[in-house]
């Protein structure tokens, strides 16, 4: 196949990328960065769409929750489909599908069709985000050229989120119908770049037949999981409902690991979880959006309910932990190739329970320099090293062909992660509601959420603990096969 890497040297190669190498890259983070941006912009918007669209808060509530549906559900499907089909076809029709139904989402003028571009949106980035990861493990080789697009791809989703959270306080002042359209003219200029720069990757030709009964139970496990967390807080977590739901679930997951088991051309190869470094990165995942999700939706309440900050001021609250790791982007890459994936972890997980910790501390009169930018500064670092380190992790040591599988199973983690603990601090929250709704009697009752929140971190941190060993000799790295060109490298010297 052809690919815009060059197979000169590779330690070359390493420190001096082509232009079109390049222009690969920011196609693949132009949608993340769409996925990331379009998360964060909707939550600022939901007054504004409820009045105008005359939605009640259970509606409103399902114009996020149809994203992550979509989302979540179809992520195991998505990175199988992308490995089969060919990952450069599955992207760009994916694309092509989030930017019509950004343009839909703008344009409609009911709560159902709404809702039903946001599912749309979030079954297309299921498609997009494995298929746009495995592009980038299968174009640069394993390593730290590998690390450094990497850690870039990963920063331009943390960017993405954080600067969502400024354009929607911006464009809701004029109409949250832009909020909507953004990301349209976004994904169709990086879809143009994409017709022209992705290299193509060929279908997976010598495959053993369609896993359908795998993709079926697959999908309908993770679609009846994220449905039944979301909805949880709202019909009871010990309602017959709820408990039947989460037993359909369990019967679904195991009729999906039968059927994986026994199936010549799985949806899922049981056989990666084997490996203790790749469960570490998938419980990592889990962890580490989990909180951070809890955290921005009790923190959001907090300024704009008990503080009686503005959309805007909210969002530039949230703002140094963004910048903190967009300006990271060129630098995790080398720090991963010299102390490796489970030291950053650690470490990030680390700075992320210390940061939620002094978040502790607020009140209803919080000095902003010495409660509340320490605590965003020490999150924004804690998420510049975990998440691209989860993201090297994940797919290192993992053969081409199943760098798709991979992909949608780490972004399957994340979001049924940020699902499952959004869900489980909100209903912490909503226990603890007061009766005599005070400001002092409302904070109190937040109070626990960011326990929880904490809490989780620190599972993330211990989960990481385990994966620490001793490093002696020399700093290399093994390259393993790439679709990069036809010689294979044996090793490449890292470069600090």
């Amino acid at each position: 196949m052809t690919s815009p890497l060059t197979t000169s040297a590779a330690a070359s190669s390493a420190v001096r990328w082509t232009p079109r190498l390049w222009g690969t890259l920011l196609v693949l983070c132009a949608a993340m960065f769409l996925d990331a941006l379009d998360v964060s912009m909707v939550g600022v918007a939901l007054p504004s769409i409820g009045s105008d669209l005359h939605l009640s808060t259970s509606t409103l509530q399902w114009i996020v929750s149809g994203y992550i549906l979509g989302y979540g559900g179809l992520l195991l499907l998505g990175g199988r489909t992308a490995d089969l089909l060919g990952r450069r076809q599955v992207f760009l029709v994916a694309l092509a599908v989030f930017a019509l139904a950004s343009l839909l989402g703008g344009l409609v003028d009911s709560g159902p069709l709404l809702i039903a571009s946001r599912f749309i949106k979030g079954l297309s980035a299921a498609f997009t985000a494995p298929a746009g990861l495995s592009i980038i493990t299968t174009t640069f080789p394993e390593g730290p050229l590998r690390n450094r697009a990497l850690s870039i791809y990963t920063t331009c989703a943390a960017t993405g989120f954080s600067m969502g959270l400024v354009l929607s306080g911006l464009l809701t002042e004029a109409s949250w119908r832009f909020t909507m359209l953004l990301p349209a003219p976004i994904a169709l200029i990086a879809l143009a770049a994409g017709l022209k720069l992705l290299p193509r990757s060929p279908r997976e030709e010598d495959h053993d037949g369609y896993d359908i009964p795998g993709a079926v139970l697959g999908t309908a496990s993770m679609l009846l999981l994220v449905f039944t967390v979301v909805q949880a807080p709202e019909s009871g977590w010990t309602s017959a409902r709820t408990l039947l739901s989460f037993l359909a679930v369990a019967v679904l997951l195991t009729a999906f690991v039968l059927v994986e088991r026994r199936s010549p051309s799985p949806l899922i190869r049981l056989g990666v979880l084997r490996a203790g470094s790749q469960v570490r990165a998938q419980l990592g995942a889990i962890c580490f959006f989990g909180s951070y999700v809890g955290f921005q939706f009790l923190t959001t309440l907090y300024m704009q309910s008990l503080l009686g900050w503005s959309a805007l001021h909210t969002a530039l609250a949230f703002l140094p932990a963004g910048a903190l790791v967009a300006v990271s982007a060129t630098k995790v890459g080398a720090i991963v190739d010299r102390f490796g994936t489970p030291r950053l972890i650690t470490t990030g997980f680390a700075l992320m329970v210390l940061g939620y910790a002094l978040f502790l501390r607020v009140d209803l009169d919080p000095v902003y320099a010495a409660v509340v930018l320490p605590s965003m500064l020490l999150i924004g670092a804690a998420c510049a090293l975990v998440f691209p380190a989860l993201n090297i992790q994940a797919t290192n040591g993992v053969e081409d062909h199943e760098q798709g599988m991979v992909s949608g199973l780490l972004n399957t983690s994340i979001q049924v992660g940020g699902a499952i603990f959004l869900a489980v601090v909100t209903a912490v929250v909503t226990a603890g509601a007061p009766a005599h709704a005070t400001p002092q009697a409302v904070l109190d009752s937040y109070r626990p959420g960011f326990l929880v929140v904490t809490g989780i971190a620190v599972a993330g941190l211990l989960i990481s603990l385990t994966g620490l060993r001793s490093r002696r000799g020399g700093q290399s790295v093994v390259v393993a096969k790439s679709t990069v060109g036809e010689a294979e490298v044996d090793r490449v010297p890292v470069h600090d």
